[in-house]
């Protein structure tokens, strides 16, 4: 997974991965239907989707590169920028912000060292952002970690659950 923008970027959908796209393209009935699992190809093989990330997808999909950005910046689980190892999303909408969110999202600032929201650590490892509801207002406050919610945290609980990181 590259998080450095510095880096050429490469294609992705040559080979192997042009393969799948293709096998992928066999199951929907027009190109731009599969426009989403095509961004989380470039997504799963990039880390994130850079720009040269969105023109390929275009370019593949018979698409403006601008219809393909709408679509990625309308969905939250595509990274649109580099992150840490573990993405670790915080809900921070009105009922968990009443349940303490905002000391969550503290905790996790303060135990990551990511210092602000969206910075990346200087270890790399780890990425803090709010999002809007996740979907778990009766288990507030709840986080999502790469693909794994967590749910009733406190700022008490957030040390453990950054220990159990790999």
């Amino acid at each position: 997974m590259s998080g450095h923008t510095d880096v050429p970027y490469e294609p992705v959908f040559v080979g192997k991965r042009r393969v799948e796209l293709d096998e992928l393209l066999t199951r929907y009935p027009t190109k731009q239907a599969a426009l989403l699992p095509a961004l989380w190809m470039i997504q799963d093989d990039r880390g994130w989707l850079p720009e040269e990330g969105v023109t390929e997808v275009a370019a593949v999909l018979d698409l403006t590169a601008a219809y393909v950005r709408g679509v990625l910046t309308f969905y939250t689980m595509y990274k649109q920028h580099p992150t840490g190892k573990h993405l670790i999303q915080v809900c921070t909408t009105s009922p968990c912000l009443c349940t303490g969110a905002d000391k969550v999202v503290d905790a996790f600032l303060e135990h990551t060292g990511c210092k602000e929201l969206g910075l990346t650590s200087a270890d790399g490892k780890y990425t803090v952002i709010e999002v809007e509801c996740l979907g778990a207002c009766g288990f507030a406050t709840p986080v999502q970690i790469d693909f794994d919610y967590v749910e009733n945290v406190t700022p008490e609980k957030v040390p453990t659950i950054l220990a159990g990181l790999k």
